[in-house]
């Protein structure tokens, strides 16, 4: 039985375009339960999440509530870990035996406040607003506020994770046979505050779920990292007629190729650093063939001894 990691993307508990109700999300979790309880019984597995929708509803109700003062990011992110965790765990609960038992961990990670992100902040979150209304609300709240198309929206930073404090207390979950949930949303963001007393604080800001989920597996010596998306493979010239899926390749060979930073560049980034750092394979597919994919039957490896670049 090897350890593995498998990132669901944002998509897993709410598909494009679906309303955000709790029955919808429900469904989605069902469906991801079906998709890891079989590796779930062949594998110590850690799941982690995205919680992009979730968050940005949160933010919005605590605009739309005059009457107390704004809960902060990342209390707003526990709260998403805490729900979307329960809506998994549940699930997977059904789908397995009595004996074996699944546990959400909240999970708190650390990022530099030196990190270049805090001076450029680039992650969109919450609703939409036109020009005049965007900059009444970067006087109001002291938001920082940029164009997202013809609108505008808030913009936090995202800063790398360098930290995952509840590392050891996965580790022991992970010995007694436990499936653990966790890191969902990148994980809670929290620094340091300078000082003598190294005092932990919350972060308004946003850690990037694939970047987490890659320190994350290396962090518990996972034998594999799997990052669930909507696409069944990792593909060069996406939506043209010459499209074609990669199957197999190294870390290197994929620095020849350019990803969108908004979808699958910081996929890719993760399976490279995780594959670079320790020579174990990172695997990019759909939620619906992470079995197969892990049995190398479908979608993208990438691995540092994958020889030359294969295509399907």
């Amino acid at each position: 039985m090897g350890r593995i990691v498998v990132a669901l993307g944002g998509n897993a508990l709410l598909k494009r375009g679906e309303a955000m109700t709790a029955g919808n999300q429900r469904r989605n979790a069902r469906i991801a339960a079906e998709a890891l309880a079989p590796l779930c019984e062949t594998h110590d597995t850690v799941i982690t999440h995205g919680n992009g929708p979730q968050v940005g509803l949160l933010a919005l109700q605590e605009i739309m509530n005059t009457e107390v003062e704004d809960y902060p990011l990342d209390v707003l992110v526990g709260e998403t870990m805490g729900m979307i965790g329960y809506m998994i765990e549940q699930e997977l609960g059904n789908l397995l035996p009595l004996e074996h038992h699944v546990a959400t961990v909240l999970t708190m990670i650390e990022v530099d406040p030196e990190d270049p992100a805090f001076r450029d902040p680039t992650k969109f979150i919450g609703k939409i607003y036109d020009e005049a209304e965007a900059k009444a609300e970067t006087e109001s709240r002291g938001w920082v506020m940029k164009p997202d198309g013809n609108k505008w929206r808030r913009v936090v930073p995202s800063p790398k994770p360098k930290q995952i404090f509840q590392k050891q207390a996965i580790e022991w979950l992970l010995e007694k046979g436990v499936t653990v949930i966790a890191a969902g949303g990148g994980g809670i963001p929290t620094m340091y505050q300078k000082g003598a007393d190294r005092k932990l604080v919350g972060v308004e800001a946003v850690i990037d779920k694939d970047l987490a989920s890659c320190l994350l597996a290396k962090d518990i010596g996972a034998d594999c990292l799997v990052i669930a998306t909507d696409a069944d493979a990792v593909y060069l010239d996406w939506g043209k007629p010459e499209q074609r899926a990669i199957r197999s390749a190294t870390p290197d060979a994929m620095d020849a190729f350019d990803f969108p930073a908004g979808s699958m560049g910081p996929k890719v980034e993760a399976a490279q650093d995780f594959a670079r750092t320790t020579g174990k394979r990172a695997i990019i597919c759909s939620l619906a063939d992470v079995p197969a994919a892990v049995r190398g039957e479908k979608g993208t490896t990438i691995s540092v001894d994958a020889g030359e670049t294969a295509f399907y």
